[in-house]
């Protein structure tokens, strides 16, 4: 594949423990230019998206409103021709090529993934290995939940794309109306369209996706400003039996040297091992969703496997400024299934 580039934009820098969020940039950083690579970016305007306070009967319409017995507000593709090819073809041979070289070792299937979400030509071959972990188990999925860092559009809580489906060269995914609405009542989670025109996290896992599991119900949340325990009671929410896959897409370190960045994802991958919360943005642009996951890991008995660990500098060649990346596999511990 091709080396590509993307004008990428990030809304603002945020350090938080697991209790609170706090905003740390400024309003003017500058815009930079980044590769398809590189997943974070800077944004010079704030838009901030408040949820809904509504009550719960008017929270539910908002939230079903767009979701009428036909699929007419499609989503498209963002990043197609970007982060990945655009060509339907080429697209389904370049996943269909990374799926089966991937050799993960795992005696079940996982009920949590963790994946990067850089160009294909960078994390490609990372993420495609957690989800062949789960391809022997991909005719009891019926339904992803899918959790992502809200880059271009700075966000308070978690935002649904105010779609009936997303689209990407290979198809088009109906959202699941049912789980939507019954998210109604939590005022973490809100509607923006914005937030998700043109997101990136989300929108490359959903190739690997339709590749492995062919017809499934999506849904997406783009994820800002929040605790843990907000995006663990969204997911808790969510969490169904065999059927859900949850799905967090987050690179690690970003614009390190490569032994720098190397040192800081080894230890970024045993915190995620334990279950300790990460502490920064220095360890993974998705560190609010990966903690979410974390939390509601422990409260239903999960434990992970790293599946695959790389950074750019090892598959893009450039070693001065790297991303790192890695690939999770959670499962449900033997009698608490």
């Amino acid at each position: 594949m091709a080396r590509h580039h993307v004008l990428a934009i990030y809304p603002t820098i945020f350090t938080f423990n697991t209790q609170t969020v706090a905003q740390q940039a400024s309003r003017s950083t500058p815009e930079r230019v980044c590769h398809a690579g590189d997943c974070l970016t800077i944004h010079k305007a704030f838009s901030f998206h408040m949820p809904l306070k509504s009550g719960h009967s008017h929270r539910y319409k908002a939230l079903t409103k767009h979701l009428g017995s036909r699929v007419h507000n499609i989503r498209p593709p963002a990043v197609a021709g970007t982060f990945y090819p655009a060509q339907p073809a080429t697209l389904a041979n370049d996943v269909r090529a990374m799926l089966a070289a991937a050799r993960p070792t795992v005696v079940a299937g996982p009920k949590a993934l963790i994946v990067p979400h850089a160009g294909y030509i960078y994390s490609g071959a990372t993420a495609a290995a957690a989800y062949a972990s789960m391809a022997k188990y991909a005719a009891t999925i019926t339904r992803v939940i899918l959790l992502g860092p809200a880059h271009r559009v700075a966000i308070r809580g978690l935002a649904l794309p105010g779609a009936n489906a997303f689209a990407t060269p290979l198809g088009t995914i109906e959202l699941d109306r049912e789980a939507i609405a019954s998210l109604a009542d939590l005022p973490q989670v809100g509607i923006s369209a914005a937030t998700h025109a043109a997101e990136h996290s989300l929108e490359v896992q959903l190739p690997f996706l339709q590749s492995i599991l062919g017809e499934f119900k999506l849904l997406p949340l783009a994820v800002g400003n929040a605790s843990a325990d907000e995006v663990a009671e969204v997911l808790d929410r969510l969490w169904g039996g065999d059927e859900t896959l949850i799905v967090i897409s987050s690179d690690l370190s970003h614009f390190l040297a490569y032994d720098q960045a190397t040192a800081i994802d080894r230890a970024t991958a045993e915190n995620i091992l334990s279950l300790q919360p990460l502490q920064d943005y220095q360890q993974a642009c998705g560190a609010i969703p990966i903690n979410g996951l974390l939390l509601a890991a422990k409260r239903h008995h999960l434990r992970p496997q790293l599946i695959a660990q790389c950074n750019s500098g090892d598959t893009a060649g450039d070693r001065q400024r790297v991303v790192g990346y890695a690939s999770f596999a959670f499962f449900e511990e033997p009698g608490n299934g």
